[in-house]
Order: C-alpha cells, then structure tokens, then sequence
C-alpha cells in the first residue's frame, strides 16, 4: 500500500467533513495536534477537545465544505514533513439559511504518522481591512 500524498490527506479530510464522520476526520489528527478551528474561539489541542469541535460542527444543517483549488499550495519541507495552504468555502444552514464562509487555512502533515495532521488552522477571511 502507497502513502497518501498531502493533498489526498486533505481531499480525505474535506470528505469526512462533507459527510459529518467525526471518527474519520479525528483519525487523521495526531494524538498532540493543534487545532485553531474556523468557527471557535478556542485552540483545541487534545483528542477531546477536537471530537467536540467537530461533533458540533457537524451537527450543522447542509454542512459542506470546497476547496479553491488554484489557491492550494503544497510545500515539502523534509523528511516527510509538508505544509498546505490555502482557501476553502465553508457552506451549512443557521437559522434555515444556507450560509458561505470564506475561510484561510494551513496544515502541517507528517506523512510518517499514521495520523498525519500535526497542525491545522482555519479562519474567516475578513470581509475589509
């Protein structure tokens, strides 16, 4: 069996987002990873704190998730260490309507983990400066 490249990492992750499989999704996130999540206030840097997160967010009515993918970008920087960067859009329902976030983010994945995802932030992309 092949390792997965860093963008089938993410093209997994966005699939386990799509579908609301919190396991799927916590199984590629180191035991000591980082989280700054998109829509909370709060690092989230432990396997709990993590399943909470994404319980609640996949909770969200229509939940949805896409990449743009000129906007990926792909580093390799050693010894099976990659960073990602780019821009997703976040789509679910609040209050019955379905809403777009627009969201920044960054990966760093250490492929010789079985859970590859060290590090991960996410945030809005503000509207104005």
């Amino acid at each position: 069996m092949t390792q997965p490249t860093p963008r089938e990492i993410l093209d997994q992750w966005m699939q386990a987002v799509n579908n609301a499989d919190v396991e799927a999704l916590l199984n590629l996130y180191d035991a000591n990873a980082v989280l700054i999540p998109t829509f909370s206030n709060r690092t989230r840097n432990t396997p709990e704190k993590l399943r909470e997160y994404f319980e609640q967010l996949g909770s969200r009515p229509e939940l949805s998730i896409a990449l743009h993918e000129k906007t990926l970008i792909v580093q390799d920087l050693s010894n099976q260490l990659y960073t990602l960067g780019g821009i997703y859009n976040w789509r679910f329902a609040v209050d019955g309507e379905v809403l777009n976030f627009e969201a920044r983010f960054s990966y760093v994945m250490n492929l010789s983990k079985p859970n590859p995802i060290v590090h991960h932030h996410s945030s809005q992309i503000p509207r104005t400066l």
